[in-house]
């Protein structure tokens, strides 16, 4: 597979402990260095920092949905996918790529690296 994501810094936001580390352990294989967190709480202050290069969303989390995170990043024009259960999803991330739970990893990193290519 290669270093596909080397130097890309990537958001993840996901409440579920073991599918953060599964994709956090994917991108960081795959080059990328991560930062987690399973709150909007916290990822509405991770999605202001410079030098992010796209993130991955769950849509639904403990303390709220992704719409707002998903505003903010387009707004900042950085490249982020939903990583998700529901299939139909509302309001700003409705058009955001789209991965359904499960899938594979090597799926994720290939969508994350299409997206650092696009923008």
């Amino acid at each position: 597979m290669g270093l596909q994501l080397e130097g890309a810094n990537i958001l993840i936001v996901e409440d579920e402990p073991l599918i953060a580390l599964d994709i956090a352990t994917a991108l960081k294989i795959a080059g990328a260095t991560v930062t987690t967190t399973n709150s909007l709480k916290n990822a509405k202050v991770l999605v202001e920092h410079d030098g992010l290069s796209a993130a991955i969303l769950d849509h639904v989390l403990h303390d709220g949905d992704s719409g707002y995170l998903c505003q903010r990043l387009t707004d900042r024009k950085i490249p982020f996918l939903i990583y998700s259960g529901l299939s139909d999803i509302e309001g700003p991330c409705r058009d955001a790529p789209h991965i359904a739970k499960p899938d594979n990893m090597n799926c994720l990193v290939a969508m994350t690296a299409q997206l650092l290519q696009q923008g």
